[in-house]
């Protein structure tokens, strides 16, 4: 419905700076004065503005006409409108990247506001006296953040802005006249990924996968401890867009005793769950690692949507995990199976009784997949650099179930060892007289057709172990 005093309708619309929205926002009016929805995040949302969580308002109130602040690029997004008066606004988008230096300049009264994205430059000139600019923002300042501003002069030649009063005859602070021009400006950096358990096989397996990407940083557990939450509240979280959780308490029987099974939980489960809190705080992207352990252990390949019925201590503190992380608004649970990578692991184990002529009995009622870290960083990879629905997905390698024995005889046979040296055994027959074992499940497999349909396509697992095998010493 039109408005009665300006005609417009709410919309958005894009300006030649990526990710920076103009928003025409109706004004009812009568003789007592006006009415607008500043801020309407449903009917936004709707039409294209970022779902950007403001936390803090701000407002400027600016006395006299010529009055000029900026150029100020924050790092996080504002929401920018005028409660009263008018303001020539200017953008520059000084952020690293293809549109570096692009600008744009509106004037902005009550029925205009603008979507500025984080590491955009931000000024304005109060045309009216009295005039209060306001904007929300989703972070909240500190002289830390500050730290992180990047800064423009307001007459840089290549912007070229035309002020509607000159600069010479505005009001302009010392430290404003004092910024840099563009040519010597620092672009700001994007917001940056962190993987934590950076050490893991899953850690060594991303370091490969993200080889030379400079906005990439691994933590190992000597930086940040998911059982320590102090570790967790030392990480400035705002540097961040994307948190992988490649760490875990994955030692199964220990789990199952007292020591154990407070450390699983602690890393397992009360670890992703600050994760989460964090990741709902802060608008990151949270990747989660879980496992096959947290399905219900019954026949056929489990589907993401499976009820889960998890056994053990282990698998316990892992589901626990995950349904904390599936309260995080932008999360991917990955979960995975019989995960081989660098380092100790069932196919060097293998391989090394192999090589020594061991004849080992080894589970065939337990059916599964392998995951190879390397298979599995790329498919966290994918799901990132796709921007993949939101969700749980199964992630392994592709081909037909096997169970242990069958990939111990494999890889047996590729080391030139006498396959059938390998003893198929019962899940019982090998617990039988061994203390302390946790239960594991018989039926592994999932299915994979949810991955698949983001246009990843896992690769057989056979395939790669005989490829994996091969580079072992």
């Amino acid at each position: 419905m039109a408005d009665v005093t300006t005609g417009k309708q709410l919309r958005v619309r894009e300006t030649p700076i990526p990710g920076f929205l103009v928003i025409e926002l109706p004004v009812h009016g009568d003789n007592r004065g006006w009415f607008k929805e500043n801020w309407q995040r449903e009917k936004m949302l709707a039409l294209g503005l970022p779902d950007f969580s403001p936390v803090q308002n701000n407002i400027s109130f600016n006395a006299s006409v010529g009055t000029t602040r900026g150029i100020h690029a924050e790092p996080w997004d504002k929401y920018i409108s005028v409660a009263t008066g008018r303001v020539f606004g200017a953008w520059v988008d000084l952020r690293e990247g293809d549109s570096f230096g692009a600008t744009f300049t509106i004037e902005i009264d009550p029925s205009i506001a603008v979507f500025v994205p984080r590491g955009v430059g931000n000024s304005f000139q109060a045309l009216e006296p009295g005039t209060a600019y306001t904007y929300l923002v989703n972070e909240h300042w500190s002289a830390e953040a500050q730290s992180e501003y990047t800064f423009l002069n307001l007459a840089d030649p290549t912007a070229a802005i035309e002020w509607p009063i000159p600069l010479e005859q505005a009001e302009l602070s010392d430290k404003d006249r004092a910024h840099p021009l563009l040519a010597d400006v620092e672009p700001m950096q994007p917001r940056r990924t962190l993987v934590l358990g950076a050490n893991g096989q899953l850690g060594r397996a991303l370091r490969q996968q993200w080889a030379g990407r400079a906005d990439v940083e691994f933590a190992g557990r000597d930086r940040v401890d998911l059982a320590d939450p102090a570790s967790l509240e030392d990480v400035r979280w705002s540097r961040y867009d994307c948190v992988v959780n490649a760490a875990g308490y994955t030692s199964v029987d220990a789990a199952e005793t007292d020591e154990g099974r407070r450390d699983a939980w602690q890393v397992n489960a009360a670890g992703p769950a600050r994760l989460a809190a964090i990741a709902a705080a802060h608008r990151l992207l949270l990747v989660h690692v879980s496992s096959d352990y947290v399905y219900a252990d019954v026949e056929g390949e489990h589907d993401e949507t499976d009820a889960i019925a998890p056994l053990g201590v282990y698998a316990q503190s892992k589901a626990a995990g995950d349904l904390a992380v599936a309260t995080a608004p932008r999360h991917y649970l990955v979960r995975t199976s019989w995960v081989v990578g660098d380092g100790r692991n069932f196919v060097t184990t293998m391989a090394s009784l192999a090589e020594r002529g061991v004849a080992p009995s080894v589970v065939d009622d337990q059916v599964g997949r392998l995951t190879f870290a390397s298979e599995l960083a790329r498919a966290i990879d994918h799901l990132i650099a796709e921007r993949a629905p939101y969700g749980t997905y199964n992630v392994s390698n592709g081909g037909d179930p096997v169970s242990w024995a069958t990939i111990a005889q494999r890889v047996f046979a590729l080391r030139g060892a006498d396959a059938a040296s390998v003893a198929p055994v019962s899940s019982d027959e090998y617990a039988a007289g061994k203390q302390g074992l946790a239960a594991r499940p018989r039926h592994s497999a999932m299915r994979l057709a949810k991955l698949e349909s983001t246009g990843f396509e896992p690769r057989d697992q056979l395939a790669m172990l005989e490829e994996y095998v091969a580079t072992l010493p």
